[in-house]
């Protein structure tokens, strides 16, 4: 964990606010404290999604064989602590390949921590409702770069509120800033958003319709800014409960 504990390291010295999950100010406390940092032996950084004490849901591109993985936890003094991951559990469909592509796959994985989260934490709900029209609203709450290359503005909570574009199915969802619409630099996913939860609010309860996967930059140039492609949890909802039992936790499904 050399490479993770670098990250910490990084993270403990200096995070100062910036415009951004890109462009994008501090998550308020209820959704804040519903994520993760994830960072894994080789570098790597992710947000997870808190859905019970003891479990995490995320992206399953983000916890991928030959790597060891941490959560990365924060006291009220933005002190960061590793904590230790018991289990990984990765959906058995998916394909790195297809998620290269921007093509739509079974993005999601839950793990199973070694010890309960604090208690500050409070577990999300997971939507119930899957059918999604352009322009719906969602938000977006990650952990990543608030300044693309700057390893040091990452580390905090921070929401977006973005919309659906295209033609929303339930295999991948787009989102883009309703502003900008993906032209121009705007709010949306950067890296160390992936696995980020995505909330829609169903009967005044922020629950969670899906993860991040992948960004773009305006025009769909690499980068951050542009699109945040998201794997809807509609098709994989049944999975994520029946995996966590197999765990042994509970979740809102």
């Amino acid at each position: 964990m050399r490479r993770a504990l670098a990250v910490l390291t990084a993270l403990a010295g200096s995070i100062a606010p910036a415009a951004a999950m890109v462009a994008s100010p501090d998550a308020p406390a209820a959704l804040a404290g519903r994520v993760v940092m994830i960072v894994g032996s080789h570098g790597t950084s992710c947000t997870g999604a808190v859905v019970a004490r003891t479990l995490v849901l995320t992206a399953a591109h983000c916890v991928q064989p030959g790597s060891d993985y941490k959560l990365v936890v924060f006291d009220a003094a933005r002190q960061p602590t590793l904590r230790d991951v018991a289990t990984i559990a990765r959906h058995p469909g998916f394909e790195m390949a297809a998620l290269l592509g921007h093509r739509a796959t079974a993005d999601v994985a839950l793990l199973k921590t070694a010890t309960p989260l604090p208690a500050a934490f409070a577990p999300a709900p997971l939507a119930t409702e899957s059918t999604v029209a352009p322009g719906d609203p969602f938000t977006v709450v990650g952990m990543g770069l608030a300044v693309r290359g700057d390893g040091r503005s990452g580390g905090t909570a921070r929401a977006a509120t973005l919309v659906a574009t295209g033609r929303p199915g339930s295999l991948q969802l787009r989102l883009h800033d309703p502003q900008t619409r993906g032209e121009t630099p705007g709010r949306g996913a950067c890296t160390g958003d992936s696995g980020a939860p995505v909330f829609a609010e169903q009967n005044g309860v922020a629950a969670i319709a899906g993860v991040v996967s992948w960004s773009t930059g305006p025009k769909l140039s690499a980068g951050c800014g542009g699109l945040t492609g998201v794997t809807p949890l509609g098709r994989y909802r049944a999975w994520v409960v029946e995996t966590a039992q197999k765990l042994g936790a509970t979740i809102t499904p």
